[in-house]
């Protein structure tokens, strides 16, 4: 295996997955550490405008789309992925949506300088767009460029970097470096830095060898490349299984979604596409990297220590995914698959239960911390990346664009439904919350008063999150 392993084929792996995939991982949690602030900052501009301030569940609106609108655009990318690979080519991509970063942060850079709620959501809209693109365009050049026997390993790298961004915005946005309300504008701008960098290395490396062979028929670009990334291996082998493919497909156009729909050729591998993409984000991984914090507050962890609670899971999303990327080649894809999703529906059992007996019993909290680390550790191991590499493994160069415009868009319609409806059923659920009083002690509902045992329960909640209740004294 290391044989093949070299180091242009690692340095276009780091490369793209570093200037791409990253962002999308730090895109996902950026918007959970700086969320009063930002709900602060819609509020005091709705007020300067308005002469009003918002409604608890306006504001809650609000800031549940400019978190959702993120998948929004990521459909969008991903509808567009067919039509940009098969124009500019992989690379060509990864290099042309580099500006919609661009964009992005100096939009949201400036919001507040600007005093305008809509440049943040608009940004977030374009991050999307560029995420939607590269999370299906990187794992399908890396996938074309490696060999065989390195497919499973180099696709699995993106998600490797996912986690990374995941982990460098947990960070980032604690309270000693980032996580103050004046920073926040920079903090949701920061996605420009690793874009740079990509910008000014990746055109230096070729492009798909599969692209340039069969779809742009230039043979001499196909073998620079192939020499490129392979070294002194010997590529004729590799050249005559492309020729042969290229050959098959020359009276084959690339296949539409809707041709892909219709194929019955490929009817199974479209319906896995469906499954494990639609699996993949309606596990509520999304929701829980979204708003981190707000799951652990209502764990019961105390404020000062959830911000490094959040970067503790950070660090077991990263190992997780080194996991599944050293041991996929040996394990296999299903394996992954089915045990990730194992592991997190194991979790999401028990952080249900231990989120309605940690009123009965304090050591609940501890359960839901582990059990949030069990359903992240689940999905970085298979679902994060397994859904991009089979989706390239199971389907022949005419019908990979389509396919990939299919598992995108499905991935992001559930991104969506996820991220826009989680902070509505977490408030039903916190006006259903209940407040278990003892007879001795004094309620934390309303200071003074205490509670007889016989009227154990209580519902609704005050701006701070406390519990009110017009029961009577004991």
């Amino acid at each position: 295996m290391r044989g093949h392993l070299t180091s242009s084929l690692i340095a276009v792996a780091l490369l793209a997955s570093f200037g791409s995939s990253m962002l999308y991982g730090y895109n996902l949690a950026v918007v959970n550490s700086p969320a009063e602030h930002i709900k602060e900052f819609y509020n005091r501009t709705w007020l300067s405008r308005n002469h009003t301030g918002l409604s608890k569940e306006t504001l809650t609106l609000l800031y549940s789309f400019t978190v959702s609108v993120f998948a929004i655009g990521g459909l969008l990318g991903s509808l567009l992925v067919g039509m940009l690979v098969t124009k500019f080519g992989r690379k060509g991509t990864l290099v042309y949506c580099t500006v919609l970063v661009f964009i992005a942060g100096a939009l949201m850079g400036f919001s507040r300088i600007c005093h305008s709620p809509e440049m943040v959501i608009i940004g977030r809209f374009v991050t999307g767009i560029h995420s939607g693109i590269c999370l299906s365009v990187v794992p399908m050049y890396l996938g074309e460029i490696a060999p065989k026997n390195l497919r499973g390993f180099l696709a699995l790298v993106p998600s490797i970097f996912i986690c990374l961004g995941v982990f460098l915005a947990q960070v980032l946005g604690l309270e000693e470096l980032l996580g103050k309300e004046a920073y926040w504008p920079l903090f949701l701008s920061l996605v420009v830095v690793p874009t740079f960098i990509q910008l000014m290395l990746l055109p230096w490396f070729p492009e798909s060898p599969r692209y340039l062979l069969i779809e742009k028929r230039n043979i001499h670009a196909t073998i620079t490349a192939l020499k490129w990334y392979r070294s002194k291996c010997n590529i004729q082998a590799e050249i005559e299984e492309m020729q042969e493919e290229q050959h098959s497909l020359s009276t084959v156009e690339t296949v539409s979604v809707w041709g892909l729909m219709m194929d019955k050729s490929v009817r199974w591998q479209f319906i896995s596409v469906i499954v494990i993409n639609m699996g993949m984000q309606l596990s509520g991984i999304d929701a829980i990297w979204f708003y981190t914090n707000a799951i652990f507050a209502n764990a019961g962890i105390p404020k000062p220590q959830i911000q490094y609670t959040t970067v503790g899971t950070g660090a077991i999303e990263v190992i997780s995914g080194l996991i599944g990327c050293f041991t996929i080649e040996k394990l296999g894809r299903r394996p992954l698959m089915i045990g990730g999703f194992s592991v997190m529906g194991i979790g999401c059992a028990g952080i249900t239960l231990s989120l309605v007996l940690q009123t009965h019993f304090a050591f609940m909290r501890y359960i839901s911390i582990a059990c949030v680390v069990a359903i992240i550790a689940g999905f970085c191991i298979g679902p994060a990346g397994v859904p991009f590499l089979m989706t390239a493994e199971l389907f022949k160069q005419s019908h990979r664009p389509a396919a990939y415009t299919v598992g995108g868009a499905l991935n992001w319609m559930s991104n969506f439904t996820v991220g826009f409806v989680f902070p509505f059923l977490q408030r039903i659920e916190g006006l259903k919350l209940q407040c278990i009083c003892s007879m001795t002690v004094k309620c934390n509902c309303m200071p003074g008063i205490t509670w007889s045992l016989q009227y154990p329960q209580c519902f609704g909640e005050t701006e701070t999150g406390a519990i009110t209740h017009p029961l009577p004294k004991s």
